[in-house]
């Protein structure tokens, strides 16, 4: 683990193989499960036959520094213990639900798609004030689970309210974005397709009935029902070994009896098995900033809160209702939505004239600009032909709503051009395009016609088979890249254009690497924040967390120190919290825009820079949905270029057009026959 170890570099004392697999096990840039992303084939209820209980509360890491395993780790597990299906009931997000769902299938489990939802009313004068958020308010949980591909749907709007999307106030979108909450009211009007279990000890009624509050226990109760209908509601019964569970259980067994609604068994499970329960305490200690002696009251009761089996949990709820197992496995067999399905996600159409068809617009865009770009004979009859070839196999392959959506976005990113360019002295001057394309993208002649490159393919002989092909069986894959300025402006007219309803950024995930893991999981252990960085510095980028105790051991610096349980407990957390996603954060460019509101396929938020807003989806489960990523990649050479005709302006009094550069200057090639390339980007 120590840097510059020479037996550690490859080449030295180590083949290469190793030196690779070293570093893959280190680096875990994404969260994202191994799970295959073929398509998959639906599961059929004949699953559930036999089964006495299935999981419909359970948390992932993607409830953020709360979950303490992975949608992997729990789906194996799950198998390994005879479970048919498993709901899964993040925080307030659905973050993980696309992977989720996409690793159950692998392994011919039956996903459940649901959150765990924050909601928030108005206090009463029974409600403790130290209990109360800062608007007064109180604030509990509530289990929901999508039944129909509405409820899902609706799932998804409730989640986006918690976040924020619907405040227009900066300061207010901004609290929701940290600390995501939904007005209870909002159940109301999003309850269709919805199955609602009444939460775990922190949810509204189970909270009421444990202080003896069941006049008010009932009327919450009543209040649900009549917003989603009897069969629709099921009182929630957890019992984790925690004082206090089973008499609160039986009484809510009595509420529910009294409201003739059912109830049903959950775990709030919140890691794969007992021994991952230290990592849960670390993660909580991390959210609240503070070490695991001082977060004590915010963390689990106790080890309880783990995967268990099917026949265990339905033992362990038969004691309060005959029926609070098998409940679960009707709910189950309810819960047909699969979020691995077409969720109905288009590309927005794009404006075409009276009578005209995509593809037909296409051609008439494209032939149009031929005439303009080829005058030689020669040049124009390749033209032609290389047109009509792509034309055909984008007519073979559906694909002129998609090459006329990025031309629509071109035409605004060169709108956004003219307007940031205005400022300067030069570069609005020449006619320089918006942005660049760069990739297999600058083959197609179609691209170059309608802007999306500045690259003559038949000039140049560019071969377009790496684009278009008749064989291809996924979207081609555009990459344009703009100025800094000119992309900024050109993302929060994107969001102005279509929407914050049907265009977001792609999401992506921050998670722990060896380095951030030893000095959160130390400061969390209440390790000394001078030694953490010590020994953080000493872990390579290349290097695993398992050598902790070995570098500890080895180093004079540490002393006996190294021996302490403390430091022990570090080197058994840190390779359990690398790879762990920590925050939200988003894509360096890539934006999903929809014809129908987005936020019925995928929740949406506001990001954390202004007029910006997020889905909840990263990359890999944006392809798994088959929705459509557009990339706006901000390139700073770009920026650096396009200043520099303006300083050259300013400083010599001449106006360089870079699209008038020579291309063959001998000079220029020379240099980077020499190798003096720094700075050059591709």
């Amino acid at each position: 683990m120590a840097r510059g170890r020479r037996d550690q570099q490859p080449g030295f004392m180590e083949r290469w193989n190793e030196f690779e697999a070293r570093q893959a096990r280190a680096i875990k840039d994404t969260p994202r499960s191994s799970a295959p992303r073929d398509p998959v084939a639906p599961l059929c209820d004949d699953a559930l036959d036999g089964v006495p209980y299935v999981e419909l509360h359970l948390h992932t890491h993607y409830s953020l520094l709360d979950g303490a395993s992975s949608p992997d780790e729990l789906v194996h597990t799950a198998v390994e213990q005879g479970h048919a299906a498993l709901a899964l009931t993040d925080h307030d997000g659905l973050f993980g639900a696309m992977e989720f769902a996409r690793a159950a299938h692998a392994e011919g489990l039956r996903p459940i798609t649901g959150l765990e939802l924050t909601v928030s009313e108005p206090a009463t004068g029974h409600d403790d004030p130290a209990d109360l958020d800062e608007d007064g308010q109180v604030r509990s949980h509530l289990t929901l689970l999508a039944e129909t591909r509405e409820g899902y749907a609706n799932l998804c709007r409730l989640s986006s309210l918690a976040f924020g999307l619907g405040e227009t106030d900066r300061r207010v979108q901004e609290a929701h974005r940290t600390d995501p909450v939904a007005p209870f009211t909002a159940l109301e009007c999003h309850s269709t397709g919805l199955i609602v279990l009444t939460g775990c000890r922190e949810g509204r009624i189970p909270s009421l009935v444990q202080a003896g509050r069941g006049a008010e226990a009932a009327a919450a109760l009543a209040r649900l029902v009549g917003w989603f209908g009897a069969e629709q509601v099921f009182v929630e019964l957890q019992d984790n070994d925690v004082h206090g569970d089973r008499p609160r259980n039986e009484a809510l067994v009595r509420l529910a009896e009294r409201a003739g609604v059912g109830v049903v068994g959950t775990g709030n499970v919140h890691y794969h098995a007992r021994e991952r329960h230290r990592l849960q305490d670390v993660l909580v200690a991390i959210r609240h900033r503070s070490t695991l002696d001082e977060s004590h009251g915010e963390r689990r009761p106790n080890a309880e809160f783990w995967l268990r089996s099917p026949a265990e949990q339905a033992e362990r709820f038969a004691r309060y209702h005959p029926e609070a197992a098998a409940n679960s496995v009707r709910i189950a067999r309810r819960c047909a939505f699969d979020l691995t399905g077409d969720l109905g996600y288009r590309l927005p159409s794009p404006p075409l004239s009276e009578g005209a068809t995509p593809l037909g617009e296409l051609e008439r865009i494209c032939r149009e600009r031929l005439g303009e770009r080829y005058r030689s004979p020669s040049e124009r009859a390749k033209a032609e032909a290389q047109l009509a070839e792509e034309l055909r196999l984008i007519e073979l392959h559906d694909l002129a709503g998609f090459f006329l959506i990025y031309h629509e976005v071109f035409e605004l990113a060169e709108e956004v051009a003219r307007d940031v360019r205005a400022a300067g002295i030069a570069r609005g001057l020449t006619d320089l395009p918006p942005g660049r394309g760069r990739g297999s993208s600058v083959s197609s002649i179609v691209c170059y016609l309608i802007g999306l490159s500045h690259i003559d393919p038949i000039h140049h002989g560019l071969f377009v088979g790496r684009f278009l092909n008749e064989e291809m069986d996924s979207l081609p894959d555009i990459d344009l890249d703009f100025p800094r300025d000119i992309r900024a402006e050109l993302i929060e007219r994107v969001h102005a254009r279509w929407g914050r309803e049907h265009a977001a950024l792609v999401a992506s995930f921050a998670t722990y690497r060896t380095r951030g893991a030893i000095r959160d999981a130390g400061k969390a252990l209440g390790l000394p924040v001078a030694e953490l960085d010590r020994l953080a510095r000493r872990a390579g980028p290349f290097e695993g967390p398992e050598q902790i105790l070995e570098v500890l051991a080895n180093d004079p610096q540490f002393g006996e120190g190294a021996g302490m349980r403390s430091w022990r407990e570090l080197a058994e957390m840190v390779p359990q919290l690398v790879g762990v996603p920590r925050h939200l954060s988003q894509h360096p460019g890539g934006m999903v825009i929809a014809s129908e509101p987005l936020i019925d396929c995928v929740p949406c938020q506001p990001a954390a820079m202004p007029n910006r807003y997020l889905c909840h989806w990263d990359k890999d489960s944006i392809g798994d949905a088959r929705m459509v990523k557009i990339d706006f990649l901000g390139l700073g050479m770009l920026s650096v270029v396009e200043e520099a005709v303006d300083l050259i302006a300013a400083g010599r009094g001449r106006v360089v057009d870079l699209s008038r550069i020579d291309f063959e200057d001998k000079a220029v090639f020379d240099t980077i026959c020499q190798g003096d390339t720094v700075g050059v980007f591709q």
